[in-house]
């Protein structure tokens, strides 16, 4: 059997390479007395040799398509997705509106999710709620807290009493955070982003990046630089919309989130989605007016 990277009590994690940067992810197994538990499947998945043999149930954090890249290793166990993202777990058609991408980029993504990551719509997916508690015997539990933001149902799995956190894609990475699909939200990111820092944990650990922290003020430290990149990200928005008046198109184009000249079939979409978002914010805040509604054109008040 492979290695655990980490072991605390009932909980192992197998950290996928680079800890886990994507494309792949890190591995989350919880053993209880009587049920054994996998949160979400990256594609170290398949490298896992005989980690799964014994697993009873499949919990994912949230609904993308780096952690579904090794649910085939655990076709037959039942799967537990949050009720916001299930629909995304069940079919394709869920998938298009999570994702919420112009045509022509879900044809390429989608051919992209299929060969890259073993895509397959899971439509015997049962829906779970903010609280849901899964008893895995001799006094070891699983807890899902609701954090939107990155996808409607993104969830933090806490293990009790180990007080391991499993933060998902509050990943603490340095591109920071992600809310640029249809169903994610800038303002419940930055609710969730408080209201990780009032768990009780002792342990946390991210799908990528990071891998494992255990302790709290290096976690603290990094989820402030992380939560940083929020505010980083409107000034230079802020910046873009300093000397002339910019229309959404022109935002895109010269990009707030990624970098200049990086190109991937659904940038642009997701550039559009997290500048709308921004924008949104700091008309709300009186820092940006909309000059002319007719062009589209946003200015610095």
């Amino acid at each position: 059997m492979t290695q655990a990277s980490f072991q605390r009590g009932s909980v192992q994690v197998y950290l996928g390479p680079k800890s886990g940067k994507y494309p792949d992810g890190n591995q989350v197994m919880v053993t209880g007395a009587d049920t054994q538990v996998a949160f979400d499947m990256p594609m170290v998945a398949h490298a896992l040799s005989g980690v799964f043999d014994a697993v009873d149930m499949v919990v994912l954090g949230h609904v993308h398509e780096d952690h579904l890249a090794g649910l085939g290793q655990c076709d037959t166990v039942p799967l537990w997705v949050h009720e916001g993202d299930l629909e995304a777990a069940r079919s394709w058609d869920g998938m298009t509106r999570h994702f919420g991408y112009s045509a022509d980029v879900l044809e390429v993504w989608h051919e992209r999710m299929v060969r890259e990551f073993h895509y397959q719509p899971r439509p015997h997916a049962i829906g779970y709620g903010d609280g849901h508690t899964w008893d895995l015997g001799g006094g070891v539990r699983v807890r899902a807290h609701h954090m939107p933001g990155h996808t409607t149902g993104h969830c933090v799995l806490v293990v009790e009493p180990e007080g391991v956190a499993f933060i998902g894609d509050i990943d603490l990475t340095g591109f920071g955070p992600y809310y640029g699909d249809a169903t994610s939200s800038l303002a419940q990111f930055r609710h969730s982003l408080q209201a990780v820092r009032e768990l009780d944990a002792q342990v946390w650990v991210t799908s990528h990046h990071r891998g494992v922290i255990t302790d709290r003020e290096v976690f603290e430290t990094a989820l402030q630089a992380f939560a940083d990149k929020l505010d980083q990200r409107a000034d230079k928005l802020l910046g873009m919309l300093q000397h002339q008046p910019q229309s959404l198109d022109a935002l895109v184009a010269q990009r707030l989130v990624y970098p200049p000249g990086y190109e991937a079939a659904f940038v642009n979409d997701v550039e559009r989605r997290m500048i709308e978002q921004h924008l949104h914010e700091l008309l709300e805040a009186g820092q940006v007016q909309c000059v002319d509604p007719a062009l589209g054109l946003f200015a610095r008040t």
